[in-house]
């Protein structure tokens, strides 16, 4: 029983159990602003610790009626209750919207890119931010400006991963009040496969079956400029042309062969569904970092060959969001 109250006491404590009291009071949204209605605030350790020195100085003082005693204690009493207006402030008003988010495999840390934006004339100093399962982030805001933060999520399996629910406090100016208050912000993250084991490539396929010799698309000898593919890889894009204002072009190189390579699911049959998607991805990896041209297949997913980071996107994005057939 004594240590259920002190595992509630320290829960209530530190905030963690205040959105589920009152649920409503947790905003969502792209852009979310803390006003005044969802900022809590209780004394720190620190500050139960000011507050009890304050009272045997108190005591003292009127023991001995000692008006300096008075004195000090009551300037002592209005710094503290000063210090709880200046660290609400901190938070007040303060907006929290949706940044970029960075693909992570499963397995790693997904980084999310929060903008905090500070419309006030006071700069916003410590600051801490805390995602429900991540780790916490420690900024500062100048004033009427936006500061871009990375939060770190655990990335545990594949797909989408939501931010959730962020918690933004401060203990400033003087550790004695701790300020905190709930945002929701709507953004999600790609978690893709965590790559399994290399394994050799499978073979590549022609798509020539009959003579082979004369000049395809490869990367051996120069032939000459075409218009720009989405997909085509970015060493061969010729940026000189970009520079001088003309249509963006792609370098074409000649080749005896032109392999295709087809990634394919059921070239792995040994392999449960999630092992089958970790091949893949490793796969892809590979064939992206040999700048080889490939396609993927999937149950009712097709990805047709290409190459350069689009195509290795494509790809990572379909392993990531894949659903095995329910039987």
């Amino acid at each position: 029983m004594k240590q259920a109250l002190a595992t509630a006491g320290q829960q209530l404590w530190t905030g963690l159990r205040l959105d589920k009291l009152f649920p409503h009071k947790v905003p969502r949204g792209e852009r979310v602003t803390l006003d005044r209605r969802r900022i809590y605030a209780l004394p720190t350790r620190y500050g139960l610790l000011f507050g009890f020195m304050l009272f045997v100085m108190l005591l003292g003082s009127i023991n001995y009626n000692n008006s300096l005693g008075f004195a000090l204690t009551f300037l002592l009493a209005s710094l503290g209750m000063l210090s709880i207006l200046y660290t609400y402030r901190n938070i007040a008003r303060l907006t929290l919207g949706r940044g970029r988010v960075l693909p992570a495999f499963a397995g790693g840390t997904a980084r999310f890119i929060v903008q905090l934006h500070n419309g006030d004339h006071l700069p916003r100093t410590a600051l801490v931010l805390a995602p429900k399962n991540g780790e916490a982030v420690l900024c500062d805001i100048p004033a009427q400006s936006t500061a871009q933060v990375e939060v770190k999520v655990p990335a545990l399996k594949r797909g989408r991963l939501a931010l959730g629910r962020i918690t933004v406090s401060t203990v400033f100016p003087l550790g004695l009040v701790r300020a905190w208050s709930y945002a929701d912000v709507d953004m999600h993250g790609l978690i893709y496969p965590r790559p399994g084991h290399f394994q050799t490539l499978p073979r590549d396929r022609r798509q020539d079956h009959g003579d082979n010799s004369g000049h395809q698309p490869g990367t051996d000898d120069f032939l000459g400029f075409r218009p720009y593919q989405a997909g085509d890889s970015i060493r061969h894009v010729h940026w000189k042309a970009l520079a001088r204002a003309l249509p963006l072009l792609t370098k074409q190189f000649a080749a005896s062969e032109s392999p295709e390579l087809w990634l394919d699911w059921d070239a792995l049959p040994q392999l449960d569904g999630e092992a089958r998607l970790r091949q893949l991805c490793r796969w892809v990896l590979e064939a992206a970092r040999d700048g080889r041209r490939y396609g993927l297949r999937l149950p009712g997913t097709v990805l047709a060959p290409g190459q350069g980071e689009g195509q290795q996107q494509r790809c990572l994005e379909a392993l990531a969001l894949y659903e095995e057939p329910r039987r």
